[in-house]
């Protein structure tokens, strides 16, 4: 095996390796869930972790693709689990949606469709976007057997799908008949992750399941807007002054976090407090492979002896 070869595999994060990691970035991206907390129980060591990373003067960044909330609903949660972050720390998939449609100079005269939760709707107001859809939408059926065709707003310029723990077939309906009719409707995903960590107990299906759902109804693919597009780094490098190669993603997913931080050219340390196993990483299919892996964030804390 060539130098190369060896320099490519994956680190196992250690007493000899952690110091110079962290030595070596000035910001750490975090993913959430999965890593800081699973459900609503933090995972074991996270706050001293976070703690003795400030102390050194590193930044802290939590990227999430879970778009149920706004970023200020989860400030609201770190707050409420003994973290303080504050809104500006935090970059949601719910709010990417939101700026993707600001950058892109979306009409705040047009409306948008959201398959979606509370985050959605209250990062596309602060965007001053109109938001249709979301939770009011959730009790909304729709009988096609008595053959009453749903109306729907003309003026829907896009449709954003993320996690939807209220989704139906009225709402199905409804995005496809935008994203079809609506002439230039656009077609956004919070995100495709598989699945999620609603509760602790066990994984729960992603936003992906409801994006396929409209894709495969409207025969469209969506724009990405969460990891692992490269949308959100495009914040994350005006609001800091240094590159990514002095930022590290730390994240549970191969698919989403690592090729997030891979393909904007960071440091990358995946752990298995969430979705992904050991197994998973060294499954012969995977060929997606971190710089560093270790089992949960305050192995950080624990083998740099901070």
């Amino acid at each position: 095996m060539s130098s190369v070869e060896r320099t490519s595999e994956p680190q196992l994060l250690s007493s000899g390796n952690a110091r110079d990691l962290i030595d070596s970035v000035e910001a750490f991206l975090f993913d959430c869930d999965g890593v800081i907390w699973k459900g609503e129980k933090l995972v074991d060591g996270v706050v001293d972790t976070l703690e003795m990373l400030r102390s050194k003067g590193k930044k802290l960044v939590f990227v999430t693709n879970n778009s149920s909330k706004s970023r200020r609903q989860y400030a609201k949660k770190f707050y409420s689990l003994g973290i303080s972050v504050s809104e500006d720390e935090i970059f949601s998939s719910s709010f990417a949606a939101a700026m993707f449609l600001k950058v892109n100079n979306f009409s705040p005269e047009k409306k948008v469709y959201v398959i979606g939760e509370a985050g959605i709707m209250e990062e596309l107001q602060l965007a001053g976007f109109t938001g249709l859809g979301g939770p009011e939408d959730a009790k909304k059926t729709a009988d096609l057997y008595l053959d009453c065709a749903i109306e729907h707003d003309k003026s829907v310029g896009a449709v954003v799908v993320g996690i939807d723990r209220h989704i139906n077939y009225y709402k199905l309906q409804y995005a496809t008949l935008c994203i079809r009719e609506n002439p230039g409707c656009l077609f956004i995903a919070t995100n495709r992750d598989a699945v999620g960590h609603f509760t602790e107990s066990q994984e729960t299906p992603g936003a992906g399941c409801m994006v396929a759902a409209v894709g495969g109804s409207s025969e469209k693919e969506p724009i990405l807007v969460g990891k692992p597009s490269t949308f959100m780094m495009d914040f994350l490098l005006k609001k800091f002054e240094f590159g990514c190669s002095k930022m590290c993603m730390v994240g549970d997913r191969l698919d989403t976090d690592i090729l997030f931080g891979q393909s904007t050219g960071c440091k990358t340390l995946l752990v298995f407090s969430g979705v992904t196993t050991q197994s998973n990483l060294q499954d012969p299919s995977n060929h997606i492979q971190p710089d560093y892996y270790t089992g949960k964030v305050s192995d950080l804390l624990e083998l740099s002896g901070s």
